[in-house]
């Protein structure tokens, strides 16, 4: 019998065997959330629409499960409230012990960094894929240029102009597997030309640090302050790390001035600016802030993905790098493609058919809507608490009252809650003033779960 999985976004697994079999299994899995307690009193479920759209299913399947658990007094459903979980004692069965929940696998995840995956266009990506692979010519399903498939190259030289003002060439891209796999060819080549240090910002991501580090390179952190990123401490660096569209994780862009003066720093010296643009499409106040590449496209290296956009698991990124860096970094690289072939080319069909452009301007739309629905839950429910970062991007900063981080943070953990206190993404050399907040991403729920994720946000909060 073949096996089939759903999952409703608070850990709740169906193996649908027909109709009557898929609708028993939901109404099961439904009642043990409820009963074990995983579903606590008074949580509102998405509503049959929502959940029938992340599961796969009819929804009148989903309203029928519903119905059958609210006349079993399992669920409420009251006209304008919605259904939710009955206010009843939770009483595990005597002869069953409770289930422990992997620590891996969090009831609500509101770590940074992911979209939401339910979200990803199946639909137009099958079609871009079968159209890309009927049109392409035999030897593209040869090695292949270690630069990547010249169709996605030209794709993005013209995206990335008119989305981002990147100045660039075909030639000057090389496609890599995600922001990672950059950052170590780019750490490699750094070191072969005898760079010793990196400087990076004073928050960010420990795991580019490391790779930085693995390459053999010394990471100082940079001062920050209410201007962003304060480049007036680099010295004789061989690069500098920066997110100066939308500082991760403080949500703030680079302050002009100091935007020229990273880059003035780079032409005295003969250092390279590596910009992060990892969410520069999600801009929801004001115009898009334009990539700090076209500044100086000749001492500015470029990086950008599809994993905030599209998804992570597509293993697909880009170097927009200065023309004279380009042969550096293939051998940095090793000489080869490393990215699959067809998904290269289904991107570039997917960006060239307008389809991108269509599937990102759905997301901001949804995006902005969680974004604006946290902030006037936190706002509404939790005063002291400042809401901060929302000008672009797939998360916000909480400012927390001093000497509440760690505190919040335990709670969310008792709360099956996943996220991360600001001093999670912390340089262990940062300069700059200790500040106690949460780093919240609004992207990685599914719509089914996003009420559940934000009611378990607000009751943790001071």
């Amino acid at each position: 019998m073949a096996e089939s999985w759903a999952t409703l976004g608070v850990d709740l697994h169906l193996e649908p065997v027909g109709a009557s079999g898929l609708r028993r299994g939901l109404t099961d899995a439904l009642r043990d959330a409820v009963r074990s307690g995983r579903l606590a009193s008074g949580t509102r479920l998405p509503s049959s629409r929502s959940l029938a759209a992340d599961l796969g299913i009819a929804r009148n399947t989903v309203a029928e499960a519903y119905a059958d658990l609210v006349a079993e007094g399992w669920l409420t459903a009251r006209q304008g409230s919605g259904t939710r979980v009955a206010d009843r004692a939770v009483i595990p069965p005597g002869s069953t012990a409770p289930r422990r929940r992997d620590p891996a696998r969090p009831a609500y995840d509101l770590i940074p960094g992911t979209p939401d995956l339910a979200a990803f266009p199946r639909t137009e990506w099958l079609k871009a894929g079968r159209r890309a692979l009927a049109t392409a010519p035999f030897d593209a399903l040869g090695y292949g240029d270690p630069r990547g498939r010249p169709e996605l190259r030209s794709a993005l030289a013209g995206y990335l102009a008119r989305a981002r003002g990147v100045r660039t060439r075909p030639d000057s891209i090389v496609i890599t597997a995600g922001f990672a796999h950059a950052l170590r060819i780019l750490g490699t080549l750094l070191r072969t030309r005898g760079a010793r240090s990196v400087a990076v910002e004073s928050y960010g991501l420990d795991v580019h640090w490391g790779l930085l580090r693995d390459a053999g390179l010394r990471t100082p952190a940079l001062p920050y302050d209410e201007l962003g990123t304060d480049p007036g401490a680099l010295r004789n660096e061989g690069a500098v790390l920066l997110t100066p569209a939308h500082q991760f994780p403080m949500g703030t862009p680079l302050h002009p001035d100091r935007r020229a003066a990273v880059v003035d720093w780079a032409r005295h010296t003969g250092g390279l600016v590596l910009e992060d643009d990892y969410d520069g499409e999600f801009r929801y106040d004001r115009q898009p802030v334009g990539a700090l590449q076209g500044l100086d496209p000749d001492r500015v290296v470029y990086l950008g993905t599809a994993s905030k956009s599209l998804a992570p698991g597509l293993r697909l990124g880009w170097m927009v790098l200065p023309p004279s860096l380009v042969e550096e970094a293939i051998t940095a690289k090793g000489q080869v493609d490393t990215c699959g072939v067809l998904d290269q080319l289904t991107l570039a069909e997917f960006l060239v058919s307008g389809a991108y452009d269509r599937h990102v301007r759905s997301a901001r739309l949804r995006y902005r809507r969680r974004r604006d629905a946290l902030a006037a839950a936190v706002t509404e429910r939790s005063p002291e608490v400042r809401v901060t970062g929302i000008a672009a991007g797939l998360h916000v900063l909480l400012r927390l009252p001093p000497g509440t981080e760690q505190s919040v943070v335990q709670a969310a953990t008792w709360q099956d809650l996943a996220l991360h206190g600001l001093a999670f993404h912390r340089h262990p050399e940062a300069v700059a003033e200790p500040l106690d907040a949460l780093v919240v991403g609004y992207g990685t729920p599914s719509d089914s779960a996003w009420s559940g994720a934000l009611e378990a946000l607000c009751r943790v909060l001071p």
